[in-house]
């Protein structure tokens, strides 16, 4: 059996900031599957967030700083579809004008993956041998499935933890009102978003709803503690972890 591949672990700037417990659960996932990783502690933003506003210039100078600080890497694995949507698609828009930068671009882009897409279509992985006592569903984050067409991956990981009952809430493809920038620039029409998206989640029946992008977790979140909605919410890497994954409160 040939050694696995080295995964540099590309953490969002959210999970960094505010949830690393989400980057200490892939840390644990991957030391339990016995890949190695690596973290380059010089990595920032990918960028996302300037390109969303319109600054491109600001965009493309992250951008170049990501591809230095990756260019080694042997594969990329990021806990967030939207950011391995900015690399993958917006990156080789940023430098369509510079054919050296673009080739960067391309190269880095093909070797980035969000994280169950690369357990279950590069590693061919399914089952991580957690356990989770609770009833969860799945909210599609919209780069992660619209984009990256990134679906069944998660729910076939959920379907394999051990003891977890999955059930599918109505509208799962809908937008959570999140969107970055959005739910700053229209904060009334992103919360009416929400409503609709907890209410779904609710109405599944569901103690749980996990997803691949913790700023969509945030949001629904925060809105279920507003309205003292009694719900967990957690990134499929904390449900994925083995070390934790039986830990529901």
């Amino acid at each position: 059996m040939s050694q696995p591949k080295t995964v540099s672990l590309f953490i969002q700037c959210l999970v960094d900031s505010m949830f690393p417990e989400v980057g200490e659960a892939m840390v644990n996932l991957f030391d339990r599957l016995c890949i190695p990783i690596t973290y380059p502690a010089d990595q920032t933003c990918c960028g996302q967030p300037a390109f969303n506003s319109g600054y491109r210039k600001q965009a493309a100078e992250a951008a170049a700083h990501f591809l230095n600080v990756f260019a080694d890497a042997e594969v990329i694995v990021c806990p967030s579809g939207s950011c391995v949507h900015m690399v993958r698609h917006h990156y080789p828009l940023l430098f369509e004008d510079d054919p050296a930068m673009l080739q960067r671009a391309q190269q880095t882009a093909a070797k980035t993956f969000e994280l169950s897409e690369y357990l279950v279509d590069i590693l061919g992985i399914t089952d991580t041998g957690s356990t989770y006592a609770g009833t969860v569903t799945y909210h599609d984050s919209c780069h992660l499935s619209r984009e990256l067409g990134i679906k069944e991956q998660p729910r076939q990981l959920l379907r394999n933890i051990s003891g977890l009952h999955f059930v599918e809430m109505n509208d799962s493809e809908k937008c959570c009102g999140f969107g970055g920038t959005f739910s700053v620039n229209y904060p009334e029409i992103s919360t009416a978003m929400v409503d609709d998206k907890l209410d779904a989640i609710l109405a599944s029946g569901a103690d749980t709803v996990t997803g691949c992008d913790i700023s969509c977790l945030m949001n629904i979140k925060g809105r279920a503690s507003r309205r003292g909605e009694k719900l967990q919410v957690l990134h499929i890497a904390q449900l994925l972890e083995p070390v934790h994954g039986g830990s529901h409160e």
